[in-house]
């Protein structure tokens, strides 16, 4: 890897590029006004972050303006799966809500879109005003246990019945106040599949019940499985509805055939630092564990796959002992996936994206365990794109000006894509 390094000429440069003031550069790297006074004289070198940061920075002051169809918001966004596919057709990110501060920092390290990243969802669920004006609403929310009582005994203790009452202390609440409160033209929601048979089928029916009958919105259900664009069988739901009536229709889009096998997301074995082949120890654990299973019949214990495989669905507790995605290395132990593969397997890194990782590999690893597979999402906003432009009227946002947002160090700049 290359050092970086800076000359005061540099520093200066990249300062006056970006269009910052010295303190406003200052904020943005989390250093004092003297440091950057100090980089300038040459009596001091910036880290390598905030190196990159400032040249990432002049780099989006320097791109040309990007067209915005539409803008939305990312809920529970975790590292940005979801945003992906939506800024690839032209949308623009205004809103960010991720409680996980590794996970912000993956995210802002790959969006350098200038907003600051919102923790906890709660005080914005409580007062929506405090999220941007947007048109498609994406969350990837959590799936929490329901307590649904009957509305008549609501009626009688005189308490609200509904979403307001049903969902009440749940993350899909937070999200259901902010639809309600802003009314999107669209919205994206994803999650486990098991969401549609959590506790008897009762979660998902209020969940519809609150979005069809009680928001208004047309929505449409499909369980997607990502093996059609990437080496591994995770099945989500998606959740899709619009404001206003529409010809879309979720359930009739049809998938691509056929799909890559592990083999084209694997490093070089050359190239696989032998930190994650099994320790001995760990891998007889996991033989003797799958052995004592087989034994009572059941399928418990680790999997093994090969270069013609598609596998398992990655966790975030893969950090853990990488049992459910083992690769196979003849004459030798298997290994865990390392974390740029996990990038592929995910559809983070792929063709020209690339994923910057600058996390422990137990943070990527949750990360990417967590994280929605990006191709499936780029597949689904294709799919919505022209229903979202009849919806909104064809209408860009922006025309050529860039869309004014707030850095995380509250400086505002012009964001040109």
């Amino acid at each position: 890897m290359r050092r970086l390094r800076s000359t005061d000429g540099e520093i200066a440069a990249l300062i006056t590029r970006a269009g910052l003031t010295r303190p406003q550069a200052a904020e943005l790297i989390h250093v004092t006004p003297r440091s950057i006074e100090r980089y300038i004289s040459g009596d001091a070198k910036p880290s390598r972050l905030a190196l990159r940061t400032l040249e990432e920075a002049a780099r989006v002051a320097a791109a040309p303006p990007r067209e915005v169809s539409f803008r939305f918001i990312d809920l529970f966004a975790g590292i940005g799966g979801l945003r992906i596919g939506f800024q690839g057709i032209g949308g623009h990110c205004v809103f960010t809500s991720e409680w996980d501060e590794r996970a912000q920092d993956t995210y802002a390290l790959n969006f350098r879109d200038n907003h600051r990243l919102a923790g906890d969802i709660r005080p914005f669920a409580e007062d929506p005003s405090l999220i941007p004006v947007h048109d498609v609403l994406l969350a990837g929310f959590p799936c929490q246990p329901f307590s649904i009582a009957g509305v008549s005994k609501k009626n009688a203790l005189g308490r609200p019945h509904g979403f307001l009452c049903d969902t009440q202390g749940t993350l899909f609440f937070d999200t259901a106040q902010v639809i309600e409160h802003h009314r999107p033209a669209a919205f994206v929601l994803e999650n486990v599949r098991n969401l549609e048979r959590h506790d008897k089928g009762r979660t998902f029916a209020t969940i519809m019940n609150a979005l069809e009958k009680e928001l208004g919105y047309h929505v449409q259900t499909r369980v997607i499985s990502s093996e059609h664009w990437v080496p591994q069988r995770r099945e989500r739901i998606f959740i899709v509805g619009f404001r206003e009536p529409t010809t879309f229709d979720l359930n009739a889009l049809e998938l691509p055939a056929g799909g890559p096998k592990l083999g084209s997301i694997l490093e070089r074995h050359e190239d696989v630092d032998s930190k994650y082949t099994l320790s001995e120890k760990l891998w007889d654990y996991l033989q003797g564990y799958k052995a004592k299973h087989n034994a009572k019949g059941n399928g418990f214990g680790y999997s093994l796959f090969g270069p013609d495989d598609v596998t398992r669905t990655l966790s975030a507790r893969y950090h853990k002992d990488g049992s459910e995605i083992l690769v196979a290395q003849p004459g030798k132990r298997p290994r865990r996936l390392t974390p740029l593969e996990c990038a592929r397997l995910m559809g983070f890194d792929r063709g020209e994206r690339r994923w910057r990782i600058e996390v422990s590999d137990t943070q990527a690893y949750r990360q990417f365990g967590n994280a929605v597979v990006v191709p499936v999402v780029e597949f689904l906003a294709d799919a919505m794109k022209p229903h979202l432009e009849t919806a909104l009227g064809n209408a860009p946002v922006t025309g050529a000006a860039p869309v004014v947002v707030t850095r995380p160090d509250r400086a505002r700049v012009a964001v040109h894509g």
